[in-house]
């Protein structure tokens, strides 16, 4: 048990390690390049924070674990609103913009509608795992031409958060590939780590690896988006802890499990298809109501979300 304890935390230490080296060094690269802070941010920064989730669910899937793989993006998706966001907002009450969140609410529905699909379906193989990734591509080119188009918040926000992962001045090309290389083997190492943890402590504690995959792994692949809203909402930059987690849910779906489905079909564990999709589904549904009513999200709001995820986590242990 100690021992697997110890995986699981050195797999999350080297995958938080790994994805921050891998996007100041691809943000570094993309500004020597001459590619634009919107652009970079859309898709550098995106993908990049989601190396925790993708790396996870890859090695997961390769090696026969598909509770983990599967549960690993939809408990991050729970955990994302439920925990996260409703954390954020007990400690800041959190605006919209509506009109900068049209597009985004409108992605985040979607995607949540298709995994759903998909997950119910049974099996997520090549030909499910290009749509998604398709449908990826097409949110991103959606937002990169109406945000380059005309000025907005949404861009302004994506911008930023290329900005905000700055490299020192004088690292030249070398420097900045060996960063993007390094990030790239912690995330390896430490997603390998962390399901080979995660699978003993499953087995250890006498539960399902699902269980595991939708609570150890999919809150500690998310703790980079925690320290992210918790820093935004601090320095009272609500709409980059909110934006925040809006893109990751969707690059989580149509991302992280896009690629993994056309790495290695997944057979999705029926438990998962019978309830925690379904949980996804209505939070993101939930949401989405809170936003669009009065265009905040209220401490008191806040509050009812993080209480629904301690009811969501009591069920889960439960099972």
């Amino acid at each position: 048990m100690t021992g697997s304890l110890l995986l699981v935390a050195g797999g999350l230490v080297l995958l938080a390690l790994g994805g921050e080296l891998l996007v100041r060094g691809a943000v570094g690269m993309a500004a020597r390049l001459g590619i634009s802070p919107l652009l970079a941010g859309l898709t550098i920064v995106g993908f990049g924070t989601s190396t925790p989730e993708l790396a996870t669910s890859v090695q997961a899937a390769l090696a026969g674990s598909p509770g983990i793989a599967v549960g690993n993006v939809v408990g991050s998706n729970i955990a994302n609103i439920l925990f996260i966001l409703g954390l954020s907002a007990v400690i800041l009450p959190l605006g919209v913009n509506p009109a900068s969140f049209q597009r985004d609410s409108i992605a985040l529905g979607g995607s949540a509608l298709l995994c759903t699909g998909a997950v119910v379906y049974g099996v997520l193989g090549p030909v499910i795992g290009i749509a998604l990734i398709a449908a990826l591509a097409g949110y991103i080119w959606w937002a990169y031409k109406s945000e380059s188009a005309a000025p907005c918040p949404e861009g302004a926000r994506h911008e930023h958060e290329a900005e905000d992962r700055p490299v020192p001045p004088g690292t030249g090309p070398l420097a900045l590939g060996a960063m993007i290389v390094a990030g790239l083997a912690a995330a390896i190492i430490g997603a390998g780590w962390l399901v080979e943890g995660a699978v003993v402590l499953a087995s250890a504690a006498g539960v399902s690896e699902s269980v595991i995959g939708l609570t150890v792994v999919a809150v500690g692949t998310s703790l980079p988006e925690l320290i992210a809203c918790i820093v935004a909402v601090l320095r009272k930059h609500e709409d980059v802890a909110l934006g925040n987690i809006v893109g990751s849910n969707i690059y989580n779906i149509l991302g992280i499990l896009g690629i993994t489905a056309v790495i290695k079909p997944i057979e999705v564990p029926a438990e998962i298809a019978a309830f925690d999709i379904w949980v996804m589904l209505g939070v993101t549904a939930l949401l989405l109501v809170q936003l669009r009513s009065g265009w905040r999200l209220s401490r008191i709001e806040g509050a009812l979300l993080v209480a629904l995820y301690i009811g969501y986590s009591l069920i889960l242990a439960t099972r």
